[in-house]
């Protein structure tokens, strides 16, 4: 992750969550937190347990963050920030723990007068993770129409296009779904699975080759011992949990999306 791009990832992460970006500009940002990112951020559980005891006002914290400190002025003072820092590490999680589930409407103020319905879609974004004793990660990304039952692949990418609001439009209504969210989560688990049961495992063939190899050196290296000591099963343990092959499958966050009907 470049430095500009952590830069662009703080912005959004702020302005999403309701707070003034109060300077940015080319390496660092200055953001005046709202009470609840205080909270999040900031970790001062006593001062805010105290004001709401005491009814005080609330006086949330600013932050300034050094995302390049080449161009940022050499007497700013502020946080570096860059990938693997603390800081943004805490972001990360934060970003995991407030965005895992969204509920956004299409946009229809640019379209001609009329009423217009808004299908419902449950998008489900995951982490297929192929691991051995190397690691491959693949991201899938599929939406459910929970009208019609059907499913698009790419429906991240498909709504990024779209112009999107946290409110329903006027003239707008949404349509009441046939297929309730937790039937569809079910559909769409069994749909991302089958996208990969065809896939070529070989990496997998070749991962138990070569754990077979080390179990022959380990093998042959206690071979002498008439009883086995317990560095051999602590050996022939790690050698389990470094090549044995599996799939792994992590939601990364999900949404409702309710959306034209000629929207993707």
């Amino acid at each position: 992750m470049q430095q500009q791009e952590i830069h662009n990832f703080l912005i959004t992460y702020f302005q999403s969550n309701n707070c003034e970006v109060v300077e940015n500009q080319p390496g660092y940002l200055a953001v005046q937190l709202t009470v609840q990112m205080d909270k999040e951020l900031m970790n001062r559980p006593f001062y805010w347990h105290y004001l709401e005891k005491t009814g005080g006002i609330p006086n949330p914290m600013s932050l300034t963050l050094i995302t390049d400190p080449l161009k940022a002025p050499e007497d700013l003072k502020g946080e570096n920030i860059h990938f693997g820092s603390p800081r943004l590490h805490q972001i990360f999680q934060s970003t995991k723990k407030l965005a895992g589930f969204i509920r956004l409407y299409e946009d229809t103020k640019s379209y001609s007068t009329g009423q217009y319905p808004l299908y419902p879609w449950l998008c489900l974004n995951v982490k297929v993770s192929y691991q051995c004793d190397r690691k491959k990660d693949v991201f899938i990304s599929a939406g459910l129409n929970l009208i019609s039952g059907e499913i698009l692949e790419d429906f991240h990418h498909r709504v990024l296009a779209l112009e999107v609001t946290p409110k329903i439009p006027d003239f707008s209504f949404t349509l009441s779904p046939l297929i309730m969210p937790k039937s569809g989560l079910s559909r769409l688990d069994t749909f991302i699975r089958r996208t990969f049961e065809g896939d070529d495992h070989s990496w997998a063939e070749e991962a138990v080759k070569r754990w077979d190899n080390d179990l022959e050196l380990l093998e042959h290296f206690y071979e002498d011992m008439e009883e086995k000591s317990e560095s051999y099963y602590t050996e022939k343990k790690a050698l389990r949990a470094q090549y044995e092959p599996k799939i792994d499958i992590s939601v990364v966050n999900g949404g409702l999306f309710y959306l034209t009907d000629k929207a993707v």
